[in-house]
């Protein structure tokens, strides 16, 4: 049995992952003043936010094949340099479309550490224990998303949007030296080539598997769940119910504090209950708090507790199945598990970007009708998808 390779410092996996939410969040106090600022309108400012998790998502069908050929620290440095880069660039962006295209290189730069944060782990743990680990870096992505709004709101009120990229822009130089100096390489068996070919063979052979299929779409459905929330949220905070962004910030708070609980009992419970014990105890919390919060939008209770405190139950719920989750999909081939990483990430944009563009097209003016439905619907979907995995690990 071949040894598995030292751990790297955790600091560097869960700062690493947070580059990407950190300045996914941040951002978006400061979308409404930039209507104003480049003379156009919300829809194309918007687009920056959009592109962002459609970029995200792309760019981690590459970062796996890459990490897999050439290693993971390379494409961790790699990835980090163009987010610092892209950062400076939002920061002089001279017009809208300036904005977005620094904005897709960002999100093409802070992906890195979330696909490659999940592959080191699994180079480096088997796969109940690597759950656990997991658990521990993805506490990364509720504390970002927790302290983004708060200190985007603050930074621009006080000294304008353009200085609302400093943050990510200081965050990325630090897990940069970081990694330069303490990661080392935890990909001891590199593929040996990455043409196209190889690459989309490897996808393909994860698309027919049903166990991968099961374990990734029940994550990516999580994800759903929470980018039906973070598309309807703010809109009813701020103009059906007619509360402050900091308003809307301060409840945010229970979103993140609630999935950082679920991480820290899948850290706890993880190695000893196993994966395939944790994802449906996730996502039966989940379910405790997606059917409450459908039945009081549809009673037409709209106040902020009910818009927020059922959906912290579900994120208890998805802090508990989605490290799971992810370890369930990356292991059913260990041997291309940056690939398997990078296609799960895709699926959770795309499956996210849909979930947005669904709640706005559906949101209404006195309501968050629609909000609810879609995270009740995902939550759903969640868990028919692991029954997909289930099923097809107990007929192996």
């Amino acid at each position: 049995m071949q040894e598995k390779p030292l751990p790297p410092p955790l600091w560097i996996l869960i700062v690493a992952t947070a580059t990407g939410p950190l300045a996914l969040n941040i951002f978006v106090p400061s979308m409404p003043g930039l209507v104003g600022v480049f003379q156009t309108d919300y829809a194309m400012v918007q687009l920056a936010l959009t592109l962002y998790l459609v970029a995200v998502g792309v760019a981690q069908l590459g970062y796996g094949p890459l990490s897999d050929r050439f290693g993971r620290r390379p494409a961790l440095i790699g990835g980090l340099v163009i987010y610092f880069v892209a950062n400076i660039a939002c920061m002089f962006a001279w017009s809208i479309e300036s904005l977005i295209v620094a904005r897709v290189l960002q999100a093409i730069g802070g992906c890195a550490g979330m696909v490659l944060g999940r592959a080191i782990v699994r180079d480096v743990y088997d796969r109940d224990r690597a759950a656990s680990a997991i658990a521990i870096i993805t506490m990364a992505m509720a504390v970002a998303p927790a302290m983004g709004p708060a200190i985007g709101g603050i930074i621009d009120a006080q000294f304008g949007w353009q200085a609302t990229f400093l943050v990510p822009m200081a965050v990325g130089l630090v897990v940069l030296a970081g990694a330069t100096m303490r990661l080392n390489e935890t990909n001891l068996n590199p593929i040996p080539t990455i043409d196209v070919t190889a690459m989309l063979r490897n996808y393909a052979s994860l698309l027919r598997s049903r166990a991968y299929i099961g374990y990734a779409a029940n994550t990516a459905m999580s994800v759903g769940a929470f980018f039906s929330f973070i598309a309807g949220a703010p809109y009813v905070m701020i103009e059906v119910l007619r509360q402050g962004p900091e308003v809307y910030g301060f409840y945010f708070v229970l979103i993140s504090v609630g999935y950082m609980t679920g991480n820290f009992l899948a850290s706890r419970l993880s190695s000893r209950l196993g994966v395939d014990r944790m994802i449906p105890l996730g996502v039966g919390v989940s379910l405790c708090g997606a059917v409450p919060g459908f039945a009081l939008a549809w009673a037409d209770v709209v106040t902020p507790l009910s818009v927020f405190a059922p959906m912290c139950v579900v994120a208890i719920g998805n802090g508990l199945s989605q490290p799971n989750g992810i370890s369930g999909a990356v292991s059913v081939n260990p041997t291309i598990a940056g690939a398997a990483s990078g296609l799960m990430g895709f699926g959770q944009m795309l499956i996210g970007a849909c979930f947005t563009v669904m709640v706005g097209y559906f949101q209404n003016d006195t309501d968050h009708t629609a909000m609810a439905t879609m995270i009740l619907l995902a939550t759903m979907s969640s868990a028919l998808f692991f029954l997909l995995a289930r099923t097809s690990a107990r007929s192996s």
